[in-house]
């Protein structure tokens, strides 16, 4: 591969070969080319009578109709694949955002990087919960195993390890030991391996062509609209059938009757209501992901507007996550290293103590016990701190460098503990042990950093975990005459102490070691984490986010109830959630721990989530229980997790939200929502926008439904009493396609409206029509409909049919473009929330109004669209008409308000 395996590929050989071996990802079917989506356009069996009508002209010699007709043909096949292409587009972009990166080794330092950016060459790290990018050789690696299942059909993880193969013992892939595949997963454990294939080069891309792509997942409203768009296409079909053999009873003549049937039954199918739906989502989710959330499944932005629960973790959800070590106990007593700017410290993302009290003895040399304790937390780690540019920068679990950078303020060269201590084996942390154990061998300098190291063995493991935990598999404690027998009256004090560190809402863990003669065989937690020597206990404090207090109070407001979640120490989140209001000032939270989670049963799980805010020392598995409970009392949840052990709840709730910073892949992979700032208030926002994206969709929807309603009405009834039909088939044609587009995706990116998040969450089961919604289209559009036939009926009685034809035809366009500006809102006037506040519907109806005036005002297209000029009279009655469905909805609307108002 020729690579360094400590250095990594340098930045500049990595981009030559990623030229040469191009991007690292499977071949996938190429997408639907523009002609292609035009072509699918003119082939729907609509636009193919049309088509045929036209012919049909042509050999009756109407060459206009036949011009006019290929036009509008053309030009709606145009706008629909520019729409289709624009919905695949953003979908496409959405895809992109939820890409994969790697942790790489590259110019001697570890980069994260898209995993399409990988080449063979590359250093790769791999800890539990990665996706691995690429197929790798593993160059070392500490308990690993990967998930093969998805590749081999495994169902339990294989062991990995560096050591070469003997190749009579590999029958498969199941039997290559010391290497990774792209497409599985690490289930335990940690590696470094360097990648040797990407892309189709890739066991899993060998395969590629039995595999498909990921069906886009439509939302149950892109369901319901289809639905509803084969529903109306039915009735449609049923009125343009009574208005052609209506028309021919009536004595028109056949081709008029035809392709008036036909050009009504275009106009009122809304055949472009699905490409805008998704296009509103899409739009919309772009904004979710500018404001930090990341949507990976449509169907969650639909969701989001009904969550009623959200159920967060605590640490770096609604704290900071950037932890800073205040506190040091061993059995000496009790250190405090702040100064009171601990929080300000975490709050600029500091990972450092504040100020350094007297920890050394008189030679300057830091105190034993405190070396001790120090260097067990920082070598039972697997994250690290790099100086560049003479700032240093934390990379890991902010916990862990937190322990890293507390040493380091202490005076311990991270460098020389690394050298002195080099690592022989470990057993990774994992929540349910909640702990982890390094084994390390004391070499020359380890004396020098941890007095009396060298005399406890070969070998020094060195524990960390959770303190209760810790402290009950340990039976010896450190003091300043050396290590003594651990007493009930010593335990007590350190829980006691434990107790109080975390009352305080730090955080707390707590370091052990052991003497080993060797690494033990098999290497197992529960004899390699027993008979522990105690060495102290670290608080940290991990103030909450600023702004979390506020969202809080905005999801209350909006009817969502938040409630924490949290692996952490039942006095620290009850301080938290104090601090953070999730009680009420004054009250303390009633907290349910792990424990008393195992000891209830299910029904009784119900009733508690029901008021319960703070769940602690909580396992995966139990966030799940509290999940399901929720979701049985009839809760829409919306659930946080980073863990590979928090799929299973990501999963199960209505909305997984995933941390972006901390996650791991696996966690991702399960989520229907990543967060990039791992911030409960971007949650709030998502729900804020997911509101305002349905919000909007309704508002496309009624426009679209109500004008479609217009046209059937004036045409079915002009032609029912008698009139005719007041607009000519070439007409209606053009109504639809100026009309119609333009206005309802204008529509789809309205801002919210006033008061968006103080009203209770909808119901999932909530019809797209309710809240009164389908009773305001009918009304709404057989206004604009009787209007239409109103100025056609008094252009007949009074002026020629020429003029009555072209009014009526004047009349639906802009009244139908006047209507955009009702469905704004169904019960805010628009004064009230601003004539200019949606400048894309304003630049929407100008071009639309604009391509109607060119119609009715250029002499050379009067022949083709049968317009003849209005006159001053009959310019002022389409004034009339135009603003009438505006004052009438006004009027409807104050009315509304003032009803509500009195109830």
């Amino acid at each position: 591969m020729k690579v360094d395996a400590h250095q990594g590929l340098p930045s500049d050989e990595a981009a030559r070969r990623l030229e040469t071996h191009g991007p690292n990802r499977l071949a996938e079917a190429p997408g639907r080319s523009f002609f292609q989506m035009v072509w699918d356009q003119i082939t729907e069996p609509l636009v193919l009578i049309l088509i045929g009508a036209a012919l049909l002209s042509a050999v009756l010699g109407e060459w206009a109709d036949v011009v006019v007709i290929l036009a509008i043909v053309i030009l709606n096949a145009l706008l629909g694949a520019s729409q289709e292409q624009r919905a695949e587009a953003s979908l496409a972009a959405l895809k992109k955002m939820g890409a994969p990166t790697a942790r790489v080794l590259r110019d001697g330092r570890v980069r994260e990087v898209p995993a399409e950016e990988l080449v063979p060459g590359d250093v790769i790290l791999l800890e539990a919960g990665d996706s691995v990018p690429a197929d790798a050789r593993i160059l070392e690696s500490a308990s690993l195993r990967t998930d093969e299942a998805a590749l081999t059909g495994e169902s339990e993880p294989v062991e990995k390890g560096h050591r070469p193969l003997d190749p009579e013992k590999v029958h498969g892939l199941g039997d290559l030991g010391n290497l990774v595949f792209n497409g599985t997963t690490v289930a335990y454990g940690r590696g470094r391996a360097v990648v040797y294939a990407t892309g189709m080069e890739t066991a899993l891309g060998q395969i590629a062509g039995l595999l498909a792509d990921e069906p886009q997942e439509q939302t149950p409203l892109q369901r319901r609209m289809g639905e509803v768009g084969r529903t109306l296409g039915l009735a449609a079909g049923v009125l343009v059938l009574l208005v052609f053999g209506m028309g021919l009873i009536r004595g028109e003549e056949l081709i008029t009757m035809l392709l008036t049937a036909v050009s009504l039954a275009v106009a009122a199918i809304p055949e472009g209501l699905p490409a805008i739906v998704t296009i509103v989502l899409a739009l919309g989710v772009q904004r979710m992901a500018a404001r930090r959330a990341i949507i990976r499944r449509l169907p969650a932005v639909e969701t989001l507007g009904t969550a009623t629960v959200i159920a967060s973790d605590k640490t770096g959800t609604l704290t900071l996550n950037r932890m800073t070590v205040t506190h040091l106990v061993t059995a000496e007593g009790e250190l405090d290293l702040s100064d009171g700017s601990s929080e300000a410290a975490a709050a600029q993302g500091a990972p450092a103590v504040a100020a350094v009290p007297e920890v050394t003895g008189p030679d300057g040399v830091l105190a034993p016990t405190v070396a001790w304790l120090v260097a067990g937390g920082a070598l039972a780690n697997d994250s690290r701190l790099e100086e560049e540019d003479g700032t240093v920068r934390a990379i890991g679990d902010p916990t862990e460098t937190a322990l890293l950078a507390v040493a380091r303020r202490l005076g311990v060269s991270l460098s020389r503990l690394d050298r002195a201590f080099p690592r022989v084996a470990e057993l990774p942390f994992d929540s349910d042990r909640k702990r982890m154990t390094t084994f390390h061998r004391p070499e020359a300098g380890a004396e020098d950093l941890v007095p009396g190291i060298t005399q406890l063995g070969e070998l020094v493991a060195f524990t960390k975990g959770a303190p209760d935990v810790v402290i009950e598999r340990c039976q010896s404690i450190l003091g300043p005459d050396g290590v003594r027998p651990l007493k009930d009256e010593d335990r007590q004090k350190l829980l006691a102490a434990n107790e109080r560190l975390a009352g305080q809402a730090l955080r707390v863990l707590a370091a052990a070691c052991r003497a080993w003669p060797a690494v033990p065989d098999p290497l197992e937690p529960e004899t390699a984490e027993d008979e522990l020597i105690f060495l102290g206990l670290m608080g940290m404090l991990d103030p909450p986010r600023p702004e979390v207090a506020q969202a809080i109070r905005e999801a209350k407001g909006a009817g969502i109830r938040t409630i924490m979640v949290t692996g952490d120490h039942a006095i620290t989140a009850a301080a938290i959630a104090k601090r953070l209001e999730l009680v009420d000032p004054g009250q303390e939270p009633e907290i349910i721990s792990g424990r008393e989670l195992e000891t209830i049963d299910d029904e009784t799980l119900k009733e508690k989530v029901r008021t319960v805010s703070v769940f602690a020392r909580v396992s995966p598995e139990h966030k799940l229980r509290i999940v399901r409970a929720l979701k049985d009392n009839g809760a829409v949840v919306a659930v946080t997790g980073d863990g590979v052990n928090d799929a299973p709840a990501l999963k199960g709730a209505d909305i997984g939200c995933a941390m972006g910073i901390t996650g791991t892949d696996v966690s991702r992979s399960a989520a229907d929502m990543v967060l990039a700032d791992d911030n409960y208030a971007t949650i709030v926002s998502a729900v804020r926008e997911g509101r305002v994206i349905y919000a909007n969709i309704r508002k496309a929807i009624h426009y679209l439904l109500s004008c479609n309603i217009g046209e059937i009405v004036a045409i079915f009834f002009g032609i029912a009493l008698g009139l005719g039909s007041p607009l000519t088939p070439i007409q209606i044609l053009w109504v639809n396609l100026v009309t119609d587009g333009l206005p309802a995706l204008a529509l789809g990116v309205e801002p919210a409206e006033p008061g968006v998040m103080e009203r209770r969450p909808r119901s999932p089961k909530e019809s797209i029509f309710s809240g009164g919604l389908g009773w305001q289209m009918l009304w709404q559009g057989a206004m604009i409909g009787f209007l239409t036939l109103g100025l056609y009926w008094w252009g007949l009685m009074y002026l020629t049919p020429g003029e009555a034809r072209t009014l009526a035809f004047a009349t639906l366009a802009f009244t139908q473009l006047a209507h955009s500006f009702n469905v704004r809102s169904t019960h805010a006037s628009l004064f009230q929330i601003g004539w200019f506040s949606n400048r894309a519907l304003l630049l929407a109806v100008a071009a639309s109004a604009l391509l109607q005036v060119t119609v009715l005002a250029v002499p050379f297209l009067a022949p083709f669209f049968d317009v003849v000029p209005l006159s001053i009279l009959d310019l002022e009655l389409l004034l009339v008409a135009t603003v009438t469905p505006w004052v009438v909805v006004e009027l409807y609307k104050a009315i509304r308000r003032w009803v509500v108002k009195e109830a």
